[in-house]
């Protein structure tokens, strides 16, 4: 599966669209192999949450979002994309790593051929698994495949040559998004800049890369993704991306949980909770509201206590997590994260480090037009681009 395009030039103007489960935003930019790349439009419209989450409406709500993020930056004027990409959340995608193993008693020839063989039932293995847990889902497409590392006989293969062996065992990253899903996007896309051919990964695969190569010094770690609807952690053991799971409770499910038990609407219990983690609420609301949001904290971080168990399956817990969330709610879930108690039933050494994506750790890996909103995600996905893609 080629990924890459075939040459590079400077200075290319690109827009790449961030959807997520909370929100859709987009960047338009100039890519430059030999620099870092230049932002000079950006914009960032909110789905509209709903009360009770019915998910046929979920997408409608989030292709007219889209409808209004590539109206905004047709109407910028600022030129027209060389190229379109597109980096999904969840629940837009799924990825797994997965293990392929092949052995035989006798010496069998292995190659290029017989490794993409393999990689193409695992895929479609991967999509079947998918599908049938699925019920909106009828056909999946690959979004990326990465092939993490090849064993030949015990031996790790820098590159996959002609021998002879008697096992194989490749680790693979995929993701796939259902095509339906992709269809809709381009064609709203389409609509405003007569361009079907749009590239999509996961914020998985960006933040992953970024992180990385930021702090080189850190080769195990949890990454973090907090979003409206979903938690995604990956695990990342000697700068291997090894397992990934989510569970179904971004900070939306706290709007809706406050929303019902003050018998309130959404935008009200957004205001409640904001004025509860700046610390600026009435002391007669305090007491109540405080007994809820620790049923609500309490929860959230069960499950995530489950997921970060889960994913080590007996191995050390890595101390370091990157996390992604939007900006207002950074400091909220860190504290929650680094509680105490937590740290005590999870972590046996050291207590977590928790490392926020913000625009004070990406300085100087972009550059921005004078005025324009420097968005942590867009940021991430216009370097990652840059860097792996242009």
């Amino acid at each position: 599966m080629k990924i890459f395009g075939k040459s590079k030039k400077e200075n290319n103007l690109t827009l790449v669209f961030d959807i997520g489960s909370a929100s859709v935003g987009a960047a338009l930019f100039e890519t430059n192999t030999k620099v870092i790349p230049k932002i000079i439009y950006s914009v960032r419209e909110i789905i509209p949450v709903q009360r009770q989450i019915d998910f046929d409406n979920f997408v409608f709500l989030t292709m007219k979002t889209l409808q209004i993020v590539a109206g905004k930056i047709c109407l910028a004027h600022l030129g027209i994309p060389e190229r379109i990409f597109c980096t999904l959340s969840s629940p837009w995608y799924a990825s797994q790593t997965r293990v392929i193993t092949f052995n035989k008693n006798t010496p069998f020839l292995f190659n290029n051929k017989f490794a993409n063989n393999l990689i193409d039932k695992e895929i479609k293995l991967f999509g079947k698994e998918y599908i049938e847990n699925t019920e909106s889902v009828n056909s999946m497409r690959v979004l990326e495949l990465k092939n993490i590392q090849t064993i030949a006989d015990g031996k790790v293969q820098e590159k996959i040559t002609e021998q002879k062996i008697k096992n194989i065992e490749i680790t693979l990253f995929i993701s796939m998004s259902g095509e339906e899903f992709l269809n809709k996007i381009e064609d709203v896309i389409s609509q405003h800049f007569h361009e079907k051919k749009i590239q999509f990964s996961s914020l998985t695969t960006n933040t992953f890369s970024l992180f990385r190569d930021m702090f080189s010094d850190k080769n195990n770690f949890i990454l973090l993704d907090i979003g409206g609807e979903v938690t995604d952690l990956s695990m990342v053991k000697n700068d291997i991306l090894v397992d990934y799971i989510s569970f179904p409770l971004g900070y939306n499910y706290l709007f809706r949980n406050v929303a019902e038990a003050l018998d309130c609407t959404l935008g009200e219990a957004k205001s409640y909770i904001s004025l509860y983690k700046d610390k600026h609420m009435a002391e007669s609301m305090g007491v109540r509201f405080e007994i809820i949001m620790n049923r609500l904290k309490k929860n959230w971080l069960m499950k995530f206590e489950e997921s970060i168990l889960s994913l080590a399956n007996d191995l050390p817990i890595p101390a370091t997590i990157f996390i992604t969330v939007d900006k207002n709610l950074n400091n909220f879930f860190t504290e929650i994260i680094k509680s105490e108690k937590f740290n005590k039933d999870i972590v046996t050494k050291n207590k977590f480090e928790v490392i926020p994506l913000n625009t004070q750790n990406l300085h100087g890996l972009a550059t921005f037009n004078e005025g324009i909103n420097r968005d942590s995600f867009l940021t991430i996905e216009s370097i990652y681009i840059n860097r792996f893609l242009s």
